[in-house]
C-alpha cells in the first residue's frame, strides 16, 4: 500500500484508487486515508469508493462508508446518495434503502430529487414490496413531486410484474395522453412482460404500435420476441422478427440475439438454418461466446448430427474458447448416441486432462455404453467413478440399473442395488423400478414384494414405473384378484392409480371375462375425476364385444361420442368388428361411412373388418365395393385382405374369380400363408 505524505489531498486519494484495480485494496487505502490526521474525503472519494461496493460480496461495507460521510458532515451531490439507494436496491435491501432517503438532508447534506424518489420506488419495484410501492408513488404528490417517464417506467414495471397488463397499457397509453414521449424501455418493459406471461400475440401487438409511433425498437425488444416465440416452439413467428429485425436500420442483432437464435433453431430441429446462421456469424465476424457454442453441439448432437457437432466443436478448441463441463458432456452424449466409441474414449480423456468430469459425465458415458450393450466397459467405468473424485449419486445407480435390466443383467442389477444400499447410499425410485419391471416380466412376483417393502423403508416413494409393472405383473401371472387387491391397496402406500394403472386393470379384467367388474372400475375413474382416455374406453369395449355384451359396449360408445371425445380409428375398428361379429353389419356399415365425417381417416383393418362382414352376411356385391376402396384411399391390400376376399368368393362358388385374385397377389410379390391354402383347398373339395 502507498505511504501517504504529511499533508493529504483529496485529488491525490482519489487518483490512487483509481490507480488501485482490485476493490479490497482500494477499501484498504480508503481506511488508511479515512484514519490519516487532518485529512477529510471529498465528495469524489465517496463517490467513487461507493460505485465499486454495489456487488453483493461488498454491498456490507456501504452502511460504513455512509457512517463516515455522516461524521465528517460531507456535503454531496444527490448522485453520492444515488449510489448508496441503488447499491441496496440492487441487493433487494429496501429498508436500507428508504432510511437513506429520509436522512439524506441529515447524511449527505442534500435534498432528495425527482432521480432519488424513483431509485426508491424501483428499490420497492425490485423487491416485490407493490403496496410500499404505489403507497410511496401516491406520497409524491403529497409533498409536491412531479413523476417523470422514468417514474411511469417503473409503474408500469410493477403492473406488469403483478401480471396487471391492461393497467400497465392503460399507464401507456396515459403517457402519451400526458405529452409525455414513451420510450423503448416503456415499451419494451411491457413487450417483455407479456412474453413471460406466454402472450405473445399480445407483445406482437404493442411492438407493432411502438413501431407506428415512431419509437424505435432496441435489439433487446426483438430477442424478446424472438425467445419467447422459440419458446412456444413457434419458429415461423420468431423467423419473422428476425427478419424484420435484419430490415431494421437502427438495431442489429448482437451476440444475444445470435445465441437465442441458435438455441431455439436447435430445440425446434431447424439445423439447415441453424448452420446458416453459424456460418452467418462468421462472415460477420461476430463474437461467439460459450453458450453459442454450448447451444450448437448440444442442439446438432440431439438431432443425431454428430459430425456437425464435432466441427463446431473443434473450431471451439482452435478459437482458444474454454470448454467448460457442459460443453464437454453434450459432446459425450452425441458420441455415445452415434456409438462413436473410439472418439468417445479420445474425449474423455481431454476431458480428464482438464479437469472437466463431473457425475454427470459418468451418467452419460455409461448409459451409452449400456445402450450400445458394451456392459463390461460400463461396469469398468462405474468402478473408476470414487477415484476421478466423484460420488454416485441416485441418478447414477439409476442409470446403472436400468441399462443391466435392458441387457438381462437382472441379478448383476440387483447385486448393484445390494451394494448402493449397504454403503448407505441413496437410491431412487427409479433405481428400484427396473428391477422390479423385470421380476414382473419374468413373474417373481415374490421378489418384487420384498423389493417395494426394502424401497419404503428407504424412504423412497411408489410411481407408476413400480406400481404398473405390478398390476402387470399379477395379470401376466394369472392372478387376478391380487391385481385387484394391489390396486385397492395403492392409496394407503402413498401414491394414486393413474389413468394407465387403471387402463392395465380394466383390460386384465376384459381379457378374464370380468366385464361387470371392468365396468365398475371405469365409474370409479369417473367419480374420482380422472379422464378416461382412447385406450381405456377400447379395453373395456373390445372387451364387452368379445363377452357378447353388445348393448353395454354400444352404451359405452354413445358415452363417448356424447362427451365429445374424437374416437380414433382403433377405436371405430373396435366397434365396427363388433358389430360385424353379432351380425349387425348395415349399422358397422353406416359407421364406416361416417369415419370421413369425424375426420378419421379409415385404414387397412378398417376396410379388411368391413369386408369380411360383409362377406359373411352375403353381401358380396358391397364387399367388392369395399376392395376397391382400399385402392381409391391408397392403401395396398395384405395378405389378410386377400384371403378375406379369397373366402367370401369361394363361399358363393366364384372359385375362377379367386383364384385371379390369387395371381393378382402373387404378381404384387404378397405369399400365400397356410389359412390362404386352405382357403381354396377346402373350396375345391
Amino acid at each position: 500500500m502507498a505511504e501517504f505524505p504529511k499533508t493529504l489531498s483529496s485529488k491525490r486519494v482519489l487518483k490512487l484508487l483509481k490507480s488501485e484495480k482490485n476493490v479490497q485494496s482500494a477499501l484498504a487505502l480508503f481506511d488508511s486515508a479515512t484514519r490519516h490526521p487532518g485529512y477529510t474525503h471529498s465528495p469524489d472519494v465517496f463517490h467513487h469508493i461507493l460505485r465499486r461496493l454495489v456487488d453483493s460480496r461488498l454491498v456490507s461495507h456501504v452502511s460504513r462508508i455512509v457512517q463516515v460521510i455522516e461524521t465528517q458532515k460531507c456535503n454531496c451531490p444527490e448522485d453520492v446518495a444515488l449510489t448508496v439507494i441503488k447499491a441496496y436496491a440492487k441487493n433487494s435491501m429496501p429498508e436500507k434503502a428508504l432510511d437513506s432517503f429520509q436522512r439524506m438532508k441529515q447524511i449527505f447534506g442534500c435534498e432528495p430529487g425527482i432521480r432519488s424518489y424513483n431509485t426508491l420506488l424501483n428499490a420497492f419495484a425490485e423487491s416485490n414490496r407493490w403496496e410500499q410501492a404505489e403507497s410511496f408513488f401516491k406520497y409524491f404528490e403529497t409533498v409536491g413531486v412531479k413523476p417523470n417517464l422514468q417514474t411511469y417506467n417503473i409503474l408500469i414495471k410493477i403492473a406488469c410484474r403483478k401480471e396487471h397488463f391492461e393497467k400497465a397499457k392503460r399507464l401507456l397509453d396515459w403517457i402519451w395522453k400526458m405529452g409525455f414521449h414513451p420510450n423503448v424501455q416503456s415499451y419494451g418493459t411491457l413487450i417483455n412482460g407479456h412474453v413471460k406471461g406466454g402472450k405473445l400475440v399480445v407483445a406482437m401487438e404493442v411492438f407493432d404500435e411502438m413501431v407506428n409511433r415512431k419509437v424505435t425498437p432496441d435489439v433487446m425488444c426483438y430477442n424478446l420476441l424472438i425467445d419467447g416465440f422459440f419458446k412456444k416452439r413457434d419458429f415461423v413467428k420468431a423467423n419473422e422478427v428476425w427478419e424484420r429485425l435484419l430490415e431494421d436500420s437502427s438495431a442489429y442483432p448482437n451476440s444475444v440475439t445470435y445465441n437465442v437464435m441458435i438455441n431455439g433453431l436447435c430445440k425446434c430441429g431447424k439445423f439447415d438454418e441453424c448452420l446458416r446462421l453459424w456460418e452467418r456469424m462468421k462472415k460477420n465476424e461476430r463474437e461467439k461466446d460459450l453458450f453459442t457454442y454450448s447451444s450448437m453441439i448440444h442442439g446438432l448432437c440431439e438431432a443425431g448430427k454428430v459430425d456437425g457437432a464435432e466441427r463446431v466443436y473443434k473450431e471451439m478448441v482452435e478459437s482458444g474458447a474454454l470448454v467448460d463441463v457442459v460443453t464437454y458432456n453434450a459432446m459425450l452424449s452425441g458420441y455415445c448416441k452415434a456409438g462413436k466409441f473410439d472418439e468417445c474414449f479420445e474425449l474423455w480423456k481431454q476431458m480428464e486432462k482438464d479437469g472437466c468430469i463431473n457425475v454427470v459425465s459418468f451418467d452419460i458415458l455409461i448409459r451409452g455404453l449400456l445402450e450400445n450393450r458394451k456392459v463390461d466397459e460400463a461396469i469398468s467405468t462405474w468402478r473408476i467413478l470414487p477415484e476421478r473424485g466423484c460420488n454416485a449419486e441416485a441418478s447414477t445407480y439409476a442409470v446403472l440399473i436400468h441399462g443391466l435390466c435392458k441387457n438381462g443383467y437382472l441379478k448383476k442389477a440387483l447385486e448393484i442395488l445390494k451394494e448402493a444400499e449397504l454403503g448407505g447410499s441413496k437410491l431412487d425410485s427409479f433405481g428400484y423400478s427396473s428391477i422390479i419391471d423385470g421380476f414382473c416380466k419374468q413373474g417373481k412376483l415374490g421378489e418384487v414384494a420384498g423389493l417395494i417393502s426394502q424401497m419404503v423403508k428407504c424412504g423412497c416413494k411408489l410411481n407408476p414405473y413400480i406400481c404398473n409393472p405390478m398390476i402387470h405383473g399379477f395379470i401376466q401371472a394369472s392372478r387376478l384378484d391380487d391385481a385387484v387387491q394391489f390396486f385397492k391397496g395403492m392409496d394407503s402406500m402413498g401414491y394414486s392409480p393413474t389413468v394407465a394403472s387403471y387402463n392395465i386393470l380394466i383390460s386384465g379384467l376384459c381379457k378374464a371375462e370380468r366385464f361387470r367388474e371392468a365396468y365398475c372400475f371405469l365409474k370409479e375413474m369417473l367419480e374420482k375425476g380422472w379422464k378416461p382416455d382412447m385406450i381405456t374406453y377400447s379395453s373395456l369395449m373390445k372387451g364387452l364385444f368379445q363377452g357378447k355384451n353388445v348393448d353395454m359396449a354400444l352404451s359405452l360408445w354413445h358415452h363417448v361420442l356424447d362427451k365429445a371425445f374424437k374416437p380414433d380409428v382403433i377405436m371405430h375398428n373396435i366397434i365396427i368388428h363388433g358389430l360385424c361379429s353379432v351380425g349387425k353389419v348395415e349399422d358397422a356399415l353406416q359407421l364406416y361411412s361416417k369415419m370421413r365425417r369425424r375426420n378419421c381417416a379409415p385404414n387397412l383393418v378398417t376396410h379388411n373388418t368391413i369386408m369380411e362382414g360383409l362377406y359373411k352376411a352375403g353381401e358380396y356385391e358391397k364387399a367388392s365395393e369395399i376392395w376397391t376402396r382400399i385402392s381409391t384411399d391408397g392403401l395396398q391390400p395384405d395378405i389378410i385382405s386377400y384371403n378375406i376376399t379369397l373366402k367370401g368368393l369361394c363361399s358363393c362358388g366364384n372359385i375362377q374369380d379367386a383364384v385371379g385374385f390369387l395371381e393378382d397377389a402373387l404378381e404384387r410379390g404378397i405369399l400365400p400363408t397356410v389359412i390362404t391354402w386352405n382357403i381354396l383347398v377346402r373350396a375345391v373339395l
